[in-house]
């Protein structure tokens, strides 16, 4: 017997329990002989992160498409495993060695910290792979994966995937060492990726600097009035520069102008000295000053910032740069003797104290003026409080140009798609402006780069220490000392390889064979280029073919306003206390609910509250059929079955399937989910189980018979097509009704997926409809008339042809039942002061005098629509006012659209009902 209750967490760990001890989730689990594969690789979640909302609905879509497949009986792998997370991990362990005051990374050394390391990914790495379970993700995890392999040796076969990869391109061309800006933490002293750079507003200045003209230069500058219009020119002897990063003019090496700005064009060609330091520098004519943008004129630090590296290398400009690692100011005799050794905040502010003090002695040279002015500058995406630096350094690069062409031409020619297919746009723009792609990091826990350096830094790549020296010797023609490079690769150079290295390669393995390449990537779409585009380069470059055919790219989760979770907003929703509270099923079914493609979800606590309720009402559906001794039937066949009733539920399971297999081939979840919950609790509760009470109560042991058995029958197929969205109650409910009737074969999660098609019924489902329709066109009447709930109405059907006479005479008893009627009476004429609705021919008429008081009802329910107007314009108001548009959070527009749809469909309601009333 079914208990009262489902409990979530009395059932979840055990079902799942069973799962695992059943191999249920083992790569070809349940497949039938000579199955297709489905393959799909888990995006590696850090080894150091903790399971959050967005990895809840990624990993639930994931299980959703692999349970689907897997009861397709294909040969199902999903792929688990963690990343190393390079920068994320040294720094939590460097702090806990802080915390417990113990030696730091460099006291310990290398070898004694990276074991450090590996103790902790030991203890506490496995944390998100078991939240993971507790969702209810059914991955293989017997072939879990981490991207550094066991314990990161040589001959690991993860390691020499990435070693492998490495010297390979480096050997066609495609890695080499250069001095280039990168993104540097000048906490961490290392280079880090742009998706761990957050540009963050804040309350800023700019500088505005006189340089002044060397040689004895002057030109005429244009003076305007507050109109901007020009009333007549001023002989200069100086230019002047903004900047808000003052302490970088250490290191300029130039000034530009745009070509075409005719106040500086005498200037181009000449030069300036620059102030504090004494250096020549030359002013250069290019496209990247912009006339409009403050002077007009432009400082060039190609050594610390992007754009003007650029600049310098167009004109050739010295590439000098001002900080240590660390982002102090170098010790270099070009740096005046007070600014050496300090903190470049420290130095900013020194500097600008110097040139107001010059400013004051000469008015062609030092601070102009400042400007207060919001401005945008990188932070660390992890603490938020590092600035990040452009810095020039020696850094190993990928010509990620030349691997682009192939990954854009599969794209674009159709091999693989982007879900939905918007995203195309963003991939495309990455990987048409790519630049080269900085791999080495300044850390020690990461792949190190299988590099070694000679006498004169001469590097030799190689797979080996032993393979390196060989090349040295050759090289030197004796035998040399050589040095590792220290460095060790970004984080995504070994995440790239993950669709094939999980896999077995460059081992050539019978999984390799077997389920490469793998057929959807479900991933965020921030991560389009980080992540996505350079599997599809590694795939193409080293196996010839793309790594996966679809990738789905899901969008965020907000909270309910529509705003982005935050901690310092404190709106953070964490799906395991969702799980603790409302279960997993409830959770995930959730997150499919609301997954509309290209939509970000809204996720409010009723949602959550709202889909445990479908979960008790389907438990509870099941103890109904239980206590009605509805048992599975050995043998049943739906096409047998004689009454209306049964054949028409059957039908509409069989729409209901399909409905839920479309949406998911579609990867349409949440059409796919609200079909499974609109069929299930819609149909088969409300109206299937309520219209099958007489026949279980009355004495036809045929129709009982039948009904019971079509209701068990129902109920197989319902766990089965809500099994991919709530595997844990539906598994738990296919054992318990499993205990009688018909034996079962399998666990629910290695059934077949069910194929209905063909088994509906189009006289029986136009029955059924129409009876469906008569009572809730009642419901809605009594509803809308305030109607008391006790009164029992008549209800008079003119009009009517054989047909409706028909169905009537066999739908009495239930509509009379279920609708709270006295009688139904056939008549010629609508009687008066009648609410009135038509089904079919028919005219239905609910006379209402004797139970409401018909001209109050008549005022209440204009007076509602006049308010509905109201409602409605004053929102149309707000939509139609630019500077609310302009101005207001998306959220807050969003909630008036919500709000005037409502009020838009309420008034539909009141203005039918006041209809039936007149």
């Amino acid at each position: 017997m079914l208990e009262k209750s489902y409990e979530p967490g009395a059932v979840e760990n055990r079902v799942y329990a069973d799962w695992l001890k059943a191999d249920a989730f083992a790569a070809g689990a349940g497949a039938a002989p000579g199955a297709e594969t489905f393959t799909i690789v888990i995006p590696p979640p850090n080894v150091t992160g903790s399971l959050h909302i967005g990895h809840a609905l990624n990993n639930t879509i994931q299980d959703i498409l692999v349970r689907f497949n897997r009861m397709l009986k294909k040969d199902v792998l999903w792929q688990p495993g963690t990343d190393h997370a390079g920068i994320a991990t040294q720094m939590i362990v460097e702090r806990q060695l802080m915390e417990r005051q113990q030696p730091g990374r460099r006291e310990m050394g290398r070898e004694k910290f990276v074991e450090r390391v590996w103790e902790w990914k030991s203890e506490s790495g496995g944390t998100i792979m078991n939240q993971l379970k507790r969702l209810g993700a059914s991955a293989d995890f017997s072939r879990e994966r981490f991207t550094m392999g066991e314990n990161g040796a040589p001959d690991d076969q993860m390691v020499r995937a990435v070693t492998k990869v490495f010297v390979e391109l480096h050997s066609r061309g495609l890695i080499y060492r250069a001095k280039r800006l990168v993104n540097w933490h000048p906490g961490l002293e290392t280079a880090i990726s742009d998706l761990e750079v957050e540009n963050i507003e804040i309350k800023g200045h700019m500088w505005h600097l006189r340089y002044p003209l060397a040689d004895g230069v002057t030109y005429q500058f244009p003076t305007v009035d507050e109109e901007g219009n020009v009333t007549g020119h001023e002989t200069r002897d100086y230019i002047i520069v903004a900047t808000t990063r003052p302490e970088t003019m250490l290191g300029d090496s130039g000034i530009a102008v745009h070509p075409e700005d005719e106040r500086y064009a005498a200037l181009v060609g000449k030069f300036v000295d620059l102030p504090l330091v004494g250096r020549r520098i030359p002013i250069v004519a290019d496209e990247y000053a912009d006339p409009e943008l403050g002077t007009g004129a432009v400082k060039i630090t190609p050594a610390h910032d992007f754009n003007d590296f650029e600049v310098g290398v167009r004109n050739d400009l010295e590439q000098i740069n001002v900080f240590t690692t660390a982002g102090n100011i170098i010790d270099a005799e070009f740096v005046p003797e007070k600014y050496r050794g300090l903190e470049r905040f420290a130095a900013r502010k020194a500097i600008v104290d110097d040139l107001s003090a010059l400013a004051e002695d000469n008015e062609t040279r030092g601070l102009d003026h400042i400007e207060a002015k919001k401005i945008m500058v990188p932070h660390d995406e992890k603490t938020k409080l590092v600035v990040i630096e452009p810095f020039l350094t020696d850094q190993w690069w990928v010509k990620a140009d030349v691997l682009a062409k192939p990954a854009l031409a599969a794209v674009r020619e159709g091999r693989t798609k982007f879900v939905p297919q918007q995203y195309e746009n963003t991939y495309f723009a990455w990987l048409e402006n790519i630049k080269p792609w900085c791999i080495s990091r300044q850390l020690w826990w990461g792949h190190q780069i299988p590099a070694w350096y000679g006498p004169d830094q001469e590097a030799f790549v190689a797979s080996s220490a032993e393979e390196a020296q060989a090349l040295a010797d050759a090289h030197y023609g004796k035998p040399v000392e050589l040095r590792r490079d220290e460095d060790v690769l970004d984080t995504w150079f070994s995440s790239a390889l993950w669709p094939f290295s999980t896999l077995g390669w460059p081992d050539d393995t019978a999984e390799l064979r077997r389920y490469y390449p793998t057929d959807v990537l479900v991933t965020g779409f921030d991560i389009i280029f980080f992540w996505v585009a350079r599997m599809m380069m590694m795939g193409l470059e080293f196996l010839d073919e793309e790594p996966f055919h679809t990738v789905y790219m899901h969008a965020l989760v907000r909270d309910e306003k529509g705003q982005k979770m935050s901690k310092t907003k404190g709106n953070v929703i964490d799906p395991l206390a969702l799980i603790d509270q409302y279960g997993a099923d409830a959770t995930r079914f959730t997150l499919a609910a609301m997954a509309a493609q290209g939509r970000d979800l809204k996720l409010s606590m009723s949602r959550v509250e709202g889909y445990r309720n479908f979960v008790t009402k389907i438990w509870n559906a099941a103890r109904f059929l239980e206590m009605n001794e509805c048992r599975r039937v050995e043998g049943y066949d739906p096409r047998a079955n004689k009454l209306p009733l049964n054949r028409w539920i059957v039908g509409a399971t069989a729409r209901g399937a399909a409905a839920v297999t479309q949406g998911i081939v579609d990867y349409k979840f949440n059409e796919a989910a609200n079909a499974a919950y609109d069929f299930v609790w819609g149909t088969f509760c409300d109206w299937y189980v309520e219209f099958a009470k007489p026949v279980f109560m009355g004495e036809d042991e045929a129709a009982k018979a039948e009904t019971r058995a079509t209701a068990a029958w129902a109920l197989d197929q319902i766990l089965t097509i809500l099994h991919p969205f709530m595997p844990f109650v539906t598994e738990e409910l296919w054992a318990e009704t499993g205990k009688f009737g018909a034996p079962r074969e399998s666990m629910l999660i290695l059934t077949q997926w069910p194929d209905l098609a063909g088994l509906e019924d189009a006289e029986a489902d136009a029955d059924l409809t129409w009876l469906i329709d008569v009572i809730t066109n009642v419901r809605s009447v009594r509803s809308e008339m305030n109607v008391p709930a006790s009164a029992k109405l008549p209800l008079v059907v003119v009009g009517a042809n054989e047909t409706t006479l028909r169905r009537l005479v066999a739908g009495t008893s239930l509509i009379t039942r279920l609708a709270r009627l006295e009688e139904i009476t056939p008549k010629s004429d609508v009687p008066g002061e009648s609410a009135q609705f038509v089904v079919g021919e028919a005219t239905w008429a609910l006379p209402l005098a004797e139970f409401i008081d018909i001209p109050t009802e008549k005022a209440r329910l204009s007076k509602e629509v006049t308010k509905l107007d109201g409602e409605v314009a004053q929102i149309d108001k707000k939509l139609g006012n630019e500077q609310f548009v302009a101005k207001a959070p998306e959220e807050v527009i969003e909630e008036q659209k919500a709000r005037r749809e409502a009020a838009i469909e309420r008034r539909h309601h009141i203005a039918e009902a006041l209809k039936r009333l007149s």
